[in-house]
């Protein structure tokens, strides 16, 4: 989970909201077939490198975007843009998962006629042996934040088993049993690593090169800092649309900037960059494709940018009033970047997600004097210790934020760490129950789009996987929760929607303040996009 826990500058002008009106690749009619797409990734000696093609081993955006094209999964995310692309629906699975014993097991019914490029059918032991290869002791999966919580998982992991005794495959039936009810398993299984793999297929620490697949496509070869290729899956039984024959992706730009320009140069006609490069002046997309018209794209993406209260210590523990007069005080248009690569919320749902409504709960400029009310007989000292990571547009975020609440009587002491780099040494050092902070800057990216992993994984302990750094323990929202992470349907959507309000509004644990957006640069060459809020590989055609 640290990998998708990015932290970024934040960066200090208005934002303009881009709302995109995004052609579905499915269905159209006009689409060419064939063809080869071409990728460009940045090789390992850049800060935002691929990965692995590893399915237990794969964990950044690069990676999950060509295993998305390999996969075929339990559950996957509608084909379409958002809101409805973050729909759950069945893929290999042949309906929505059983759920039993209070949210312990999970048991899935497959459906018949998937098979791997190789021929070989699909069956339930192959979703079985995806998720043993996450617990294999050596392996030090990413996945196994989640595997671990799976029943005999720690005694695979440990060596002492070869097999969990949670997991049960029988011909086209997969069980899950985990040690504590899980709400959000059929969302997990979205995740490549949980992707159907052969039964056969070993766990490798290095991360095997090249499997068969059991989505439209397999990777034929990869060459670590050099090249991927992927072709199509002779015998893909699934019903997911796709065009292309393949892609050929090239592992040796140095830069976001190299991407950008390998792709107006008509050397690739995609590549994954962080949207900061994309809207730089000198670049210039703007000015030549306009936004949302033809090759450039901006989207709403998944990243919300939170300053989290630390509830465990005496200055915002139980005192919601003050937390609520933070929210209030705060200016969050000087937050955000210009043109359009964020976009201001004080929601903790980003668009799109299910469950998101958009409210407006705070002023967007703050409102000071109804905050500065809000604090009195709350201050408890009135001095907060602020953590960022020590980059100039952080500081200077920070510095705002002190403005701010200076104006409403508390002083702000800004305390940066080098820790910037890596995430998970920024959030090891928050997650230290005796470092003596009061707020930090985090930006929080999930790893599949559900209102679980923005609200449960954030504030729950419970949950697998989840992180609670703002040591948030009231009993009442925690309860509500966990019981809106057992509903499905329209009622969990209205559910989480209501606690998104509640939990903003009135115990405000954390400070959401922008949606990072999701920029995306086409060669001339591409027909089919769907942005979901990235492109969507598998549905992209050329044209004709």
């Amino acid at each position: 989970m640290t990998r998708r826990l990015l932290i970024l500058a934040c960066l200090a002008a208005p934002s303009l909201l881009a709302v995109a009106v995004l052609p579905g690749a499915q269905g159209s009619t006009g689409a060419r077939q064939g063809g080869i797409f071409r990728v460009s990734f940045q090789g390992s000696s850049s800060l935002q490198a691929f990965d692995s093609v590893d399915p237990a081993l794969a964990y950044t955006r690069e990676s999950w975007a060509l295993l998305d094209t390999v996969c075929a999964r339990l559950m996957r995310y509608r084909d379409r843009p958002p809101p409805q692309g973050y729909q759950l629906v069945p893929e290999v699975a042949a309906a929505p998962p059983a759920v039993s014993h209070g949210g312990r097991t999970w048991t899935f019914r497959l459906r018949a006629g998937f098979r791997f490029s190789d021929g070989r059918p699909v069956r339930a032991d192959a979703f079985a042996q995806a998720i043993h290869r996450t617990m294999a002791p050596g392996v030090d999966s990413p996945a196994y934040a989640y595997t671990r919580a799976i029943v005999g998982a720690e005694d695979v992991h440990g060596g002492r088993a070869a097999r969990a005794s949670g997991v049960v495959a029988r011909g086209r039936t997969l069980a899950v049993t985990f040690t504590r009810p899980v709400g959000e398993f059929d969302a997990w299984t979205t995740m490549p690593f949980f992707c159907a793999v052969p039964p056969t297929l070993p766990p490798d620490a290095e991360g095997v090169r090249r499997f068969p697949g059991a989505g439209p496509y397999f990777v034929e070869d990869y060459r670590p800092d050099d090249r991927i290729t992927i072709r199509r899956n002779p015998y893909y039984g699934g019903n997911r649309v796709h065009y292309v024959d393949g892609f050929d992706v090239d592992l040796h730009a140095n830069s976001p900037e190299e991407v950008l320009s390998r792709i107006e140069a008509g050397r690739a006609d995609w590549g994954y960059t962080l949207p900061q490069p994309a809207f730089l002046p000198s670049r210039g997309l703007i000015d030549k494709y306009g936004i949302n018209n033809s090759r450039f794209w901006v989207t709403p993406g998944l990243t919300l940018a939170i300053f989290v209260f630390n509830s465990g210590r005496p200055l915002f523990k139980d005192n919601p009033r003050l937390r609520r007069a933070v929210n209030l005080a705060l200016d969050r248009s000087q937050f955000v970047n210009e043109k359009s690569v964020s976009t201001v919320t004080d929601q903790l749902l980003p668009p799109g997600v299910a469950g998101f409504t958009d409210r407006a709960i705070y002023p967007r400029t703050g409102n000071r004097v109804r905050a500065k009310a809000l604090t009195a007989g709350n201050l408890r000292g009135g001095k907060i210790v602020l953590y960022v990571p020590d980059l100039a547009g952080m500081i200077g975020c920070a510095q705002c934020v002190a403005r701010h609440l200076a104006e409403i009587g508390l002083e702000v002491e800004i305390r940066p760490f080098a820790e910037w780099t890596t995430s998970s040494a920024y959030l090891g050092r928050l997650g230290d129950p005796n470092e003596p902070w009061d707020m930090a800057l985090v930006l929080w990216t999930p790893d599949f789009a559900d209102p679980y992993a923005y609200i449960n994984r954030l504030l729950d302990t419970q949950d697998a996987g989840g992180t609670n750094l703002a040591r948030f323990d009231e009993a009442k929202y925690i309860q509500e929760m966990r019981d809106a992470a057992r509903l499905r349907g329209a009622d969990r959507r209205k559910t989480y929607a209501r606690l998104d309000l509640e939990l903003a509004r009135d115990a405000a644990p954390v400070v959401p303040f922008f949606v990072l957006n999701e920029a995306t640069l086409v060669s001339k060459r591409v027909g089919c996009r769907l942005l979901r809020p990235s492109l969507v590989l598998t549905t992209v055609c050329l044209k004709r």
